[in-house]
């Protein structure tokens, strides 16, 4: 393979082109690609850390029935009998496959078209359902196509950049870099619509903590202000949309005037007329939004009512300004394109009678299917009934990431039979396997993705697969040929996947459809290779690329028309009682992605967040007798989980927020799904992952324990404990209630009584213990046990692993458990991308007079790479001013 290869990060929708690089003695190096037109050369912290993920330590490497490693052959001869028997005897909607936004567009078009054109139904749903079926739904009610009308660099072009549910500064870094430089250079005005103050609000003119639930009620009220002040665009709403008169008449009747919508949406008067104002006068607005907004019971609605304020005002398809739909996963939208969704068909046509037709014609399929699939919540239900009776689970991990997660489990155990494909040995959901499939991931895959902005990039393989592990698509194509599909699978590389997909998109469009791509549609596979990224449309008329839609109307609806959809603020089905009388909001944090199969093997990206915590505010949290660190337990009406407390001031009261990164792969009682009803938007089928009741009380202890080891900790057996890798060697935290009698026992159990030299301190009447084994003067397992809150810091502690040998100082500072005399603890993480903890930041504030965030950067590098933590490192900052000034007043009044 070529020593570098350009492709595309594996992580988030922005899409970002990645170099990478082998050296002469094998390794790999990781760099955002300059050329690339999503990110020129910026990558995250995740991005950056890519080339530690490129271990197949975790890997499955062989196909696997029931325990018993098995060849390909038996493997995919058992799933083709067993999906075969199935349909023959309950009918095709008796099977289904659940995707990924993970896999290549390749793999989800042969999958789609194996379960709609072949076995003839349409229950294939995506993990997408979770992240942007609301999107879809409100980009079609109003453009007659799922189609995302802007590029990135319209946030460069506008004025005012307003940025709704959306997390910019964790969830899409690069994005948010590239806003904050042009807020830098070109002064852009940046709202935040949130009801956290998150990272993101750093680079905000203003921030609107608004009501969970109440996005519609405020979005109406600005259609209202918007007609009011008469900044409706009349050639563009005139000629080119309808339906204004009854979208504005709901609009009235949700925000009669601006005080009850301040009330309703729990925002300040002033501040929420200064947001109505420089919307008014900005023809240069871009509205960002994402998980916030999608993931409601509502979620359809709260899109279409951002949708209608674009609509009115003509601010869509122009330099500077439009609606922005940014998706979470690599590839929804590759999924999007292909018919992923269950209610969709390939090349984004739908289940009407013509293009049923035109696909079965184009497909020569015999089977198609004539109706949409089960969504993604009622698909598994329809598992836990007993009506689908075999599942192939693709690149995903339900068990964890699906609302009511105990629910899905015990649907995965009641089902017949369950295939999973994925490239690693275990998590929640390949327990319930009766077959397991590896395949190939990031490094090895072959394919291409599109990202938020309609750009199609190629990911290029630049590794081997380890063991047996296959393409995805090649995996569904021999399954297809075994069930009597040979000449409609037959394809031998994956260009020739892509290669159909295009020409579908072509088929019998004539400019009627949004998404069509048939100007590449005879790429042989040497231009297949050296495909650049490109945005679609790209037509076979030999019309280039398109930046930007709608601009001059041309909507897809059958008249050609925009369309205004009348919508109505309903409040969250979920409701808050005197039982269960918190919100808790869930969502990502900076370092860690989905259930951490891939970050969780970076040392540097496990250490900001290492353990599933619990956001809460310090008066509530006051109420509730809990502190930083200590542990609470959450309860829904579904389900029980167990998180270390942080405080954080930036919450509403009666708000909570939970990370949805951890599984019980990586922890014991700590995936939010549990808590999560299976409540869903009636016309996207997207779960309410934002608002959901909760109880919390504090969980107590009797002791708290931290394991660091060379060594995978064997016996994990608490209440509570969350485990993530650090640079050579694993860090896991416990707490528990279980009367433990011999700590030594258990410190060797957990250490793995390897027979090392034994260090050991033991205070029984305070309740400490603490243990470490040495190897020829190097640590290789470290134990601390306490009753109290007051383990060392992960930092420090992992560090020990990095001396070659311990000193008599080393050993005293284990044997105490804190540094030993002068020896420095740098502290939690604060920036990844350089391992730059909060101590070493506090120390060249005081030492080095690094009193900006630009003079720590330059001092420290933290903060110049991806520039995430910048709003960590400026809060630090104001903290440490803060008390230094009070330190001064008091000196002086002394």
């Amino acid at each position: 393979m070529a020593s570098a290869v350009r492709t595309t990060c594996p992580y988030c929708g922005v899409g970002c082109g990645v170099v990478v690089s082998k050296d002469e003695n094998g390794a790999f190096s990781v760099k955002g690609d300059p050329e690339h037109p999503a990110n020129f050369g910026r990558l995250c912290s995740k991005g950056s850390a890519l080339a530690e993920t490129l271990v197949d330590d975790s890997r499955l490497l062989r196909p696997i029935i029931g325990e018993t490693p098995i060849n390909w052959k038996a493997a995919l001869d058992l799933i083709a009998t067993e999906f075969s028997k199935t349909i023959e005897q309950h009918g095709p909607d008796s099977v289904a496959f659940y995707v990924s936004g993970q896999l290549m567009t390749e793999a989800y078009y042969v999958a789609n078209k194996l379960m709609k054109g072949y076995i003839g139904s349409a229950n294939i749903d995506t993990n997408s359902r979770l992240c942007m079926a609301s999107s879809v739904v409100g980009h079609k009610r109003a453009f007659g196509s799922d189609t995302v009308p802007g590029t990135y660099r319209d946030l460069e072009l506008a004025d005012l950049v307003v940025l709704v549910g959306t997390n910019l500064a964790w969830c899409h870094p690069v994005l948010y870099q590239r806003l904050a430089a042009a807020k830098k250079e070109h002064g852009t005005k940046v709202v935040v619509i949130d009801p956290r103050r998150t990272a993101t609000c750093d680079i905000a003119d203003m921030h609107l903590p608004i009501k969970s639930g109440s996005d519609v009620r405020l979005f109406n009220a600005l259609l209202s202000r918007l007609a009011t002040d008469n900044r409706l665009n009349p050639t563009f709403a005139e000629q080119y949309t309808e339906g204004l008169d009854k979208a504005l008449e709901a609009a009235n009747e949700d925000a009669p005037n601006l005080r009850a919508v301040a009330e309703a949406c729990g925002l300040p008067m002033r501040d929420l007329a200064q947001f109505f104002d420089w919307f008014c006068a900005t023809d240069k607005t871009v509205t960002v939004y994402s998980q916030g907004v999608n993931q409601s019971s509502q979620g359809a609605d709260k899109v279409n009512a951002i949708l209608n304020c674009h609509l009115l005002t003509g601010r869509i398809g122009q330099p500077g300004c439009g609606p922005f739909s940014v998706t979470g996963q690599p590839n929804a939208m590759g999924g999007r394109e292909v018919g992923g969704l269950a209610n969709t068909l390939a090349a984004h046509m739908d289940f009407d009678t013509d293009s049923i037709d035109r696909v079965q014609r184009f497909w020569d399929a015999p089977n198609m299917a004539t109706k949409p699939g089960l969504k993604a919540v009622d698909l598994f239900d329809a598992v836990h009934s007993g009506k689908i009776k075999a599942l192939w689970i693709m690149a995903t991990n339900p068990a964890v990431s699906l609302p009511e997660a105990d629910k899905v489990r015990e649907a995965l155990n009641k089902c017949p039979f369950v295939v999973v494909s994925d490239c690693v040995s275990s998590n929640d959901t390949m327990q319930y396997a009766d077959v397991l499939l590896p395949t190939t991931t990031w490094g090895e895959r072959d394919g291409t993705v599109t990202n938020s902005e309609r750009r199609i990039s190629r990911q290029r393989p630049f590794k081997r697969p380890p063991g047996d592990a296959r393409e995805d698509w090649d995996i569904i194509c021999d399954v297809a040929r075994r069930m009597g599909y040979k000449d409609a699978f037959s394809f031998e590389t994956v260009a020739e996947v892509f290669k159909e997909h295009a020409q579908l998109s072509a088929f019998e469009n004539d400019g009627q459809r949004d998404f069509d791509i048939g100007g590449i549609a005879h790429l042989g596979p040497q231009a297949y290779e050296v495909l650049e990224p490109f945005q679609w449309p790209l037509r076979s008329d030999g019309k280039g690329e398109q930046e930007r839609l709608f601009g001059s109307g041309a909507f897809f609806a059958a008249n050609g028309k925009g369309q205004f959809i009348a919508v109505s603020h309903r409040p969250p089905e979920n409701h808050i009682s005197e039982r269960f009388p918190f919100i808790l909001n869930t969502g990502r944090v900076r370092d860690h992605w989905h259930t951490m199969t891939r970050t969780g093997l970076s040392p540097r990206l496990a250490l900001h967040r290492s353990e599933p915590f619990l956001e809460i505010g310090p008066d509530d949290a006051d109420v509730l007798h809990l502190s930083e660190g200590d542990l609470a337990e959450v309860n829904s009406p579904k389900g029980r989980v167990l998180l270390r407390v942080r405080l954080d001031d930036g919450l509403q009261p009666g708000t909570v927020f939970a990370p949805i990164h951890w599984s019980d792969t990586n922890s014991a009682n700590g995936v939010v799904g549990r808590l999560i009803a299976g409540v869903t938007d009636p016309y996207s089928g997207q779960p309410e992952s934002k608002h959901t009741p909760v109880a919390i009380a504090k969980f107590l202890p009797k002791w708290q324990a931290l394991v660091v080891s060379r060594i995978k900790t064997s016996g994990a057996s608490a209440e509570y404990w969350a485990s993530v890798t650090g640079h050579d060697c694993t860090i896991t935290t416990f707490a528990g209630t279980e009367d433990i009698t011999d700590w030594q026992k258990w410190a060797r159990r957990m250490s793995g009584d390897s027979g090392h030299e034994w260090l050991t301190f033991s205070d029984p009447s305070g309740g400490r213990h603490r243990f470490a084994t040495l190897k020829n003067g190097r640590v290789e397992s470290a134990i601390f046990v306490s009753n109290r809150n007051d383990l060392p810091s992960l930092e420090w502690a992992q560090a020990q692993f990095a001396l070659d040998r311990l000193d008599e100082r080393d050993r005293s500072g284990l044997l105490a458990g804190r540094p030993a005399n002068d020896a420095f603890d740098p502290g939690p993480m604060v920036c990844s991308c350089f391992s730059v903890g909060v101590n070493t930041i506090r120390r060249a504030i005081a030492e080095q007079n690094t009193l900006t965030v630009e003079a720590i950067g330059a001092a420290l590098q933290a903060g110049t790479n991806c520039g995430s933590c910048k709003p960590e490192i400026q809060a630090l900052l104001d903290t440490e001013l803060t008390s230094a000034d009070g330190n001064m007043l008091q000196q002086e009044a002394s």
